[in-house]
């Protein structure tokens, strides 16, 4: 067997192969990214953290942090719900880099390592409880959300502070006597590093894409005004408190009201955030101990909750009316989809009507035209009798027209088009266009009405529509009952000392329910109902100025009415 038809791999084979190794490559490259961009995101993190560890760290007590201020353990904790407790490793890793390198802490490295250990399991257990077994919802959309991490965070941190303190007196680096000086200061300063900067943290998550597409410039001035009034309310608050009293603090929660009305949540938490950095610039500009920071901080604590639940609720109240907006808009539009299809319906089950309403006048016209031929191909020309034909020929043309158009304007779109009109024609013009679907069911329709009754002004199709949905819901109940001697009475009469006009429409059906709610949208009682047309029927009505209503639902004797107003003194145009 000579080499060149040795067997080998097939060029297929080898394109298959490739295509195998560079998919391997793609996946390799892709997960390397990632781990990349993951291993970023943590070292970020803990620069971020021995940041704000460095930047908070204003007061020590035995070579223990006691500033009520601990944002970054905000920063991790929302790292944390948001990624997963794993992250609760950055908070290990922080705590012992902050406290050797930054805070060069005199604790011996045993209590430095359990303290990091007791801080990281005390949030992680919070975090992972609010992931795992609480209902919570990362953005923030609802109060109880809020709630619940103010909650949770405050747990953990009162669970955290009595550990910490437990192990620095059994260790002998604090006395009983140091409690009120340490661990109310411990845990204030969680407490509040979770109520700001957490919300803030989990909120710029959401919004992010919003703000980087530049939704930031677009309220830069109102974010300038809002700066400029919690700067305001801070020095007033604490220049007229004389620097160490804070009944003039409440002030601060003037400028976070604003912004949560204006901005909703994503509002108070910025506001927040913004007065507690400037409380703390402040206060430790001002040269106040920690005791001092620590009365102020619990009542900026009362004021972060009050005001995140503020803007929660705004921002809630805010979404109801984008989603009633919404709503409504899908409504109307379901309306009008619903009233195109009524008319479609109504067209198609009229087509044999209007083939039979322009085939008659059609069929004579033609006829009379013949005969008209005939006439002036047999002389002597009988003119008079070519005439007459010739009359009637134009009358039979001028009613086939007079058809098309009522099926035209019946069919248009647009604005209502008000007119004055005889209300005995709109009647007699929908019970032709009914009149062949009746028929093929074998259900008579009877017109009654008073032939005195004076013109109304509306839009003739709306009304038509309103008689035919009315109409056609009837013969759909006899239908229903399954009756030989179906009939439609529609009636017109003059009612209310001759200012109104009322149209009854009664059939011999099967009944309306008890429980109907007929003129409610979406709401019907039939099987394949869209329970459009009778709400449809109703705005029309009503923007006639008149009202409809059922007068009768029992079985074998159904009755809608609805009625028009009689111009007073003539029709004006609307």
């Amino acid at each position: 067997m000579s080499i060149g038809h040795l067997p080998g791999p097939s060029i297929s084979a080898w394109s298959s192969k490739l295509a195998k190794l560079r998919t391997k490559a793609r996946t390799v490259a892709d997960l390397t990214a990632v781990h990349s961009r993951g291993s970023f995101g943590v070292v970020a993190l803990l620069l971020a953290y021995l940041v704000l560890e460095w930047v908070s760290f204003i007061h020590e007590h035995k070579g223990v942090p006691v500033t009520p201020w601990n944002p970054a353990l905000g920063l991790v904790f929302a790292a944390m719900l948001l990624n997963g407790v794993a992250y609760g490793f950055v908070l290990f890793a922080g705590v012992l880099i902050a406290e050797t390198l930054l805070l060069r802490t005199q604790l011996p490295w045993g209590i430095v390592l359990a303290m990091a250990a007791v801080l990281t399991a005390s949030f992680a257990a919070a975090a992972l409880a609010l992931r795992r077994h609480i209902a919570f919802d990362q953005g923030l959309n609802h109060v109880r959300d809020i709630l619940v991490l103010l909650a949770t965070g405050t747990v953990a941190a009162a669970i955290a502070t009595a550990l910490l303190t437990a192990l620095l007196v059994a260790a002998d680096e604090l006395t009983i006597g140091d409690l009120a000086q340490s661990s109310l200061p411990l845990f204030v300063g969680d407490c509040i590093g979770i109520a700001v900067i957490t919300p803030l943290v989990l909120r710029l998550s959401v919004r992010w894409p919003d703000l980087a597409s530049g939704a930031l410039v677009r309220v830069l001035p109102e974010l300038i005004l809002f700066g400029t009034a919690v700067g305001g309310t801070l020095w007033l608050s604490l220049g007229v408190g004389g620097g160490a009293n804070d009944k003039f603090l409440s002030l601060l929660f003037l400028p976070v009201v604003a912004a949560a009305l204006r901005f909703g949540v994503d509002g108070s938490c910025a506001a927040l955030a913004a007065t507690q950095l400037g409380l703390v610039l402040v206060l430790h500009l001002s040269g106040h101990d920690a005791a001092t920071f620590t009365e102020f901080q619990v009542v900026m604590l009362a004021l972060t909750t009050s005001g995140l639940i503020v803007g929660v609720v705004v921002s809630e109240r805010q979404r109801a009316d984008l989603a009633a907006t919404a709503a409504e808009a899908r409504l109307k539009e379901m309306q009008a989809q619903a009233a195109r299809a009524a008319r479609i319906n109504v067209v198609s089950g009229m087509a044999s009507a209007l083939a039979h309403e322009i085939n008659q006048p059609l069929t004579a016209a033609r006829a009379l035209a013949r005969s008209v031929q005939q006439i002036l191909r047999s002389p002597p020309v009988d003119t008079g009798r070519s005439d007459s034909n010739v009359t009637g020929l134009i009358a039979q043309i001028d009613h086939a027209t007079g058809v098309v158009r009522r099926m035209r304007d019946f069919l248009r779109r647009g604005q209502p088009r008000f007119s004055t009109l005889d209300i005995r024609t709109v009647l007699a013009d929908a019970l032709m266009l009914a009149g062949p679907d009746a028929a093929a069911k074998r259900i008579a329709i009877e017109l009654v009405a008073d032939p005195a009754l004076p013109p109304i002004f509306g839009d003739r199709v709306q009304l038509q529509q309103v008689l035919l949905n009315l109409i056609h819901n009837a013969l759909d109940a006899i239908m229903e009952a399954g009756r030989d001697d179906g009939r439609i009475r529609v009636g017109a009469q003059l009612s209310d000392g001759a200012s109104l006009i009322v149209i009854s429409i009664v059939d011999n059906g099967v009944g309306v329910p008890e429980a109907s709610l007929l003129f409610e949208p979406q709401t019907s009682h039939k099987k394949d109902g869209l329970g459009l047309g009778l709400s449809i029927c109703a705005a029309i009505i009503e923007a006639h100025g008149g009202r409809i209503w059922l007068q009768s639902r029992v079985k074998g004797f159904t009755e809608f009415r609805f009625s028009l107003p009689v111009p007073a003194q003539g029709p004006n145009p609307p």
